[in-house]
C-alpha cells in the first residue's frame, strides 16, 4: 500500500453553522440522528462515552480540541475530524475525516470504508434532522439483525 486509507464523507447541511456544530457537540441532539445516548457534552480535553443500545456496544471518545464552529478533533480509539465550513448564513458543509487504521492492508482497507458508509449515514441523519426535524434511523436500520437483546 503507497498511502495508508483515510475516510471521508462530506454534507452540505442547510442550516446555519452554530447549529450544525452543536448537533455533533451535545448529546442530546446527537442521539437524534447517530448513536443512542452520550454522557457529556464534547469539550477540548473531556472523555465522553457513546452508546449504540441497538448494537449492544459503546465507545470511548478522547476530545483532543475543539475550536466552536469550526473543527472537533477526537480519537475513538483512531483519529476523526470534523471540519465544519459556512456556507453563507444558513448552510454548512461538514467535513468527516477518519484515519490511523490498524491491522493488515486490507483490514484497514475495510476499516476505513466502513467508517466512511458510517459517517455517510450520520451525515444524511443529520441533514434530515435539522433540516426537517426527520429521524430516519439510519444508523439503527442500517444492520437490523446485528441489533442486541437487551442493549449495553
Amino acid at each position: 500500500m503507497l498511502t495508508e486509507p483515510v475516510a471521508r464523507a462530506e454534507m452540505l447541511i442547510r442550516r446555519p453553522v452554530s447549529e450544525v456544530f452543536e448537533a455533533f457537540i451535545d448529546p442530546a441532539i446527537t442521539s437524534r440522528f447517530w448513536f443512542s445516548r452520550g454522557d457529556g457534552r464534547l469539550e477540548t480535553g473531556a472523555t465522553v462515552n457513546w452508546y449504540w443500545d441497538m448494537y449492544g456496544v459503546s465507545a470511548k471518545v478522547v476530545v483532543k480540541s475543539l475550536e466552536r464552529n469550526k473543527q472537533i478533533l477526537i480519537d475513538w480509539p483512531t483519529p476523526v475530524g470534523w471540519r465544519f465550513s459556512p456556507r453563507g448564513d444558513d448552510a454548512t458543509f461538514v467535513s468527516i475525516t477518519a484515519s490511523g487504521f490498524v491491522g493488515s492492508e486490507d483490514e484497514k482497507v475495510a476499516q476505513a470504508i466502513d467508517a466512511m458508509g458510517g459517517f455517510s449515514l450520520t451525515l444524511a441523519g443529520c441533514k434530515a434532522f435539522l433540516e426537517y426535524g426527520v429521524e430516519l434511523n439510519l444508523v439503527a436500520d442500517h444492520k437490523p439483525d446485528a441489533h442486541a437483546k437487551g442493549g449495553v
